[in-house]
């Protein structure tokens, strides 16, 4: 079984230029009181991110990075600061329309899978599915649909038990495609992987972005963030620096 198959997305998302921007930040700040004390986990950050670009975010811990991704996610809000998400200020929405937008735009892709462990491959796949109101017979035809462009055709009705980490990580990969999102966001996607297998989700990565999506991964690995084509690094609550990668690390022929 080839490790990579074609990732096909609709034509819409194919045509969008690489010059529009997806995300635009603008001087964003997050604090929190914690006791007595204000912790200034973001400050001033500003970054804009264009379709189909493929972005690596680094920093120790303690950067930054992990608060960043979670506003990128809309899964928390700045406490200063705009966030344009698609053409949608996000940045002050409430936690249902945050939700709504979560399911539609962003793709998520977690170190530790975060599968339901008694639903099969194909049950997880089609959970986005379900909250975006589809019916019941499309949602297994699309969640087939990506499970075999991830490579996992013959594995759609095995529990996560059932599959080794690299097949966890490929599902979890295509539940975050299920819903044609505008973002693939990945948390540490190989930090529970094996080396061989890492270097396989990094080619599945690039693939997905040849095919016109725009990824952001979030890492501390300097091996995993060379496979993107841009990487800006924080520390200390602001961006460090904000860099294009000269030496990109390709897991595929070129095309």
């Amino acid at each position: 079984m080839p490790l990579f198959q074609h990732v096909y997305f609709l034509p819409s998302q194919q045509e969008k230029s690489p010059l529009e921007n997806i995300i635009k930040i603008t001087n964003i700040a997050r604090h929190y009181t914690i006791g007595t004390e204000l912790v200034k986990a973001l400050n001033d950050v500003s970054i804009n991110i264009n379709k189909n670009e493929y972005v690596a975010l680094m920093g120790p811990s303690g950067s930054g990075k992990s608060t960043l991704m979670n506003i990128l996610g809309c899964l928390d809000t700045p406490t200063a600061g705009s966030y344009v998400l698609n053409g949608t200020d996000v940045s002050k929405l409430q936690d249902n329309d945050l939700a709504e937008i979560r399911n539609k735009e962003i793709g998520f892709v977690f170190q530790t899978f975060n599968l339901l462990p008694r639903s099969t491959a194909l049950e997880n796949v089609m959970l986005p599915l379900i909250y975006a109101g589809m019916g019941k017979a499309d949602r297994i035809i699309r969640a087939q649909e990506v499970l075999k462009q991830v490579g996992l055709a013959d594995r759609v009705k095995h529990q996560p038990n059932e599959l080794s980490g690299g097949q966890r990580q490929r599902v979890a990969v295509a539940r975050a495609l299920v819903n044609h999102p505008s973002i693939i966001l990945a948390d540490e996607p190989t930090g529970n992987l094996d080396s061989k297998t890492s270097v396989e989700i990094m080619g599945l990565f690039e693939e997905i972005h040849r095919q016109g999506n725009t990824i952001i991964v979030v890492t501390h690995e300097e091996d995993i963030a060379k496979h993107a084509h841009r990487i800006v690094r924080l520390k200390d609550g602001f961006v460090e620096s904000d860099q294009l990668n000269p030496n990109i690390t390709r897991v595929l022929a070129k095309a």
